[in-house]
């Protein structure tokens, strides 16, 4: 039987949150399955907290060879993920991605993606951009939804820039010019099980946004486990289980960061308390920071001319000096010109 502890741990070290992957970017996307990128910046520091020595070059450099993409794909959101896993993974939930865009009544949708198809063979949009061409050809119709169905329905990837985090705030679309070659579903659940595992069929189906995942997981070669709760878990056979006593380092997570939303059950990382402090009414996820393998805080960056701060709000009583020496890592790499960085409780600004 599986404690909690013990769930913590083999996650974290799927995760490369025990102890840092020494290799490239590409090599922590790839295992990770993807990085969730709604914004520019969070994937960059996804890969630092998980990469021994990531220098933010290696990332910009794997976008711009298209090596990595920055795509609508799991749960019909932005991730970050390597071309390959573009090409096998968008074609297994182009199921989930269609019945988002057909949540809109009144639209021929092969012909929207017919013409968007035409436009963007011209060369990437902004969705700014493409709208106004789409609701020309469509008179009358919603141009919000046209540009959804689009964003759902036509395999796009979204053109990096030279900009810091490699993306402007408004990113062009553009075709991806590779050839889907769908992986399969049990290709897809081996991955998940990789980098989120042990897992019940509800975990996988929470992060791929795909349903009836049960049955396709029983036939597979797979080993079954008891969690502390008495459920059945699945998992790959060798895959790491280090035990609940390893211990965790101190960990800083992004916004949206894929360990906190990889689960139906989040508690393995995140206490059921805690929930309403992360996850907001407005459907962002904030940062949190991992102590002793477990969500202990929240934590945002503040930058005033050239002084950069670390304000970091507890979920208990607690002190900084455990969180000093990572966060100012983490200030180091995400505020390289700042003068002056420093760590600070939230409620004392």
């Amino acid at each position: 039987m599986l404690s909690l502890r013990d769930l913590n741990r083999a996650t974290l070290a799927r995760q490369h949150l025990l102890s840092r992957h020494q290799g490239n970017a590409a090599d922590v996307v790839h295992r990770l399955a993807g990085l969730q990128a709604q914004e520019p910046r969070p994937p960059y520091l996804a890969v630092w907290t998980r990469l021994e020595g990531f220098q933010r070059d290696d990332l910009h450099a794997a976008l711009h060879a298209r090596t990595l993409v920055r795509a609508t794909l799991w749960r019909a959101t932005l991730h970050l993920v390597t071309a390959a896993d573009f090409t096998a993974f968008r074609p297994e939930v182009a199921p989930v991605l269609a019945a988002a865009a057909r949540r809109f009544d009144g639209i021929d949708f092969d012909a929207v993606v017919a013409a968007a198809d035409r436009l963007l063979a011209a060369g990437p949009m902004t969705f700014n951009e493409l709208r106004p061409r789409l609701l020309a050809e469509f008179p009358g119709a919603y141009d919000r939804a046209l540009g959804y169905a689009v964003r759902m329905l036509t395999p796009l990837i979204m053109e990096p820039t030279e900009d810091r985090w490699s993306f402007p705030r408004e990113a062009a679309f553009g075709l991806p010019g590779i050839e889907p070659a769908p992986a399969g579903r049990p290709a897809l659940i081996e991955r998940y099980l990789a980098a989120f595992g042990p897992a019940t069929p509800a975990d996988v189906q929470t992060w791929s946004g795909l349903n009836g995942l049960r049955k396709v997981m029983e036939g597979m070669e797979l080993d079954r486990v008891t969690d502390f709760a008495g459920r059945e878990l699945f998992d790959l056979p060798g895959a790491p289980r280090p035990g609940g006593d390893v211990p965790a380092p101190v960990r800083f997570l992004p916004d949206f960061d894929t360990l906190i939303l990889g689960h139906a059950d989040r508690t393995r990382v995140l206490a059921d308390e805690h929930k309403n402090r992360v996850a907001t009414k407005n459907l962002r996820v904030r940062a949190v920071y991992l102590v002793d393998g477990f969500a202990a805080g929240t934590w945002q960056i503040k930058r005033s001319g050239k002084k950069a701060k670390l304000l970091v709000s507890p979920f208990g009583p607690a002190g900084l000096e455990p969180l000093e020496e990572e966060g100012l890592r983490l200030l180091a790499f995400a505020e390289p010109d700042a003068a002056t960085r420093s760590l600070e409780l939230a409620d004392q600004v």
